[in-house]
C-alpha cells in the first residue's frame, strides 16, 4: 500500500467547527516565531506526551533548532511524506497547538494522527474542538481506511509496544 495516492491535493487551510475562529495550515519555517513560545511554553506536558516516542520537545531545544525542524516538516508536506499543521489563531497571530498525520511506523494502521494544544487551551474549547474535529475530518477528507488516533485510540505507551511495519 501507498502512502497517498499520486492525485491526492492535502488542504491548505481548514477551519475547525466551534473553535473560536482557529483554523489549521501547514507549518513552514516562517512559523518559528510563533511555534517556538507555544512548543517550549508547553514543554514539559509535551515531553511527557511525545518524549518517549519522538524525543522531542528536548529541555535544551534552542530556535534555530525549532526553525530547522519546522523547515523539514514544510519540506516533508511539499514532498507529501507526512504532514504537520499549526492550530493557529483567527488573525495569524498565535500558534495554539498542532495536527501530525504521519505515514504507520506501526503495525495495523494506514496513517498514524496525533495533536496537541499548549497548555491554557488544555481541557477548554479548542482542545474540544480538536478532539471531535481531527477524526471526522480525517474520515472525510483524507484518504485512509484504517487510521490510528495515537494519544487518543491508544496510548503512546501501546502504541509503542505495537510491531514495527
Amino acid at each position: 500500500m501507498t502512502w497517498l495516492p499520486g492525485d491526492f491535493v492535502h488542504p491548505l487551510r481548514v477551519e475547525i467547527p466551534d473553535g473560536d475562529g482557529h483554523h489549521l495550515r501547514p507549518i513552514s519555517g516562517a512559523d518559528a516565531p510563533l511555534d517556538y513560545p507555544a512548543v517550549m511554553g508547553s514543554r514539559e506536558r509535551l515531553w511527557s506526551i511525545y518524549g518517549k516516542a519522538w524525543g522531542w520537545p528536548s529541555a535544551t531545544m534552542s530556535y534555530e533548532a525549532n526553525q530547522k525542524d519546522l523547515e523539514r516538516h514544510a519540506a516533508e508536506i511539499d514532498a507529501h511524506e507526512s504532514f504537520n499543521y499549526t492550530v493557529e489563531s483567527e488573525d495569524g497571530t498565535a500558534l495554539r497547538g498542532c495536527v501530525y498525520i504521519d505515514p504507520p511506523e506501526k503495525d495495523g494502521a494506514d496513517a498514524e494522527i496525533s495533536w496537541w494544544v499548549v497548555d491554557s487551551e488544555v481541557g477548554g474549547r479548542l482542545e474540544r474542538a480538536l478532539d471531535a474535529f481531527v477524526p471526522r475530518w480525517i474520515g472525510e477528507q483524507w484518504p485512509f481506511e484504517r487510521p490510528r488516533f495515537v494519544g487518543r485510540d491508544l496510548t503512546w505507551d501501546e502504541w509503542l509496544a505495537l510491531p514495527d511495519r
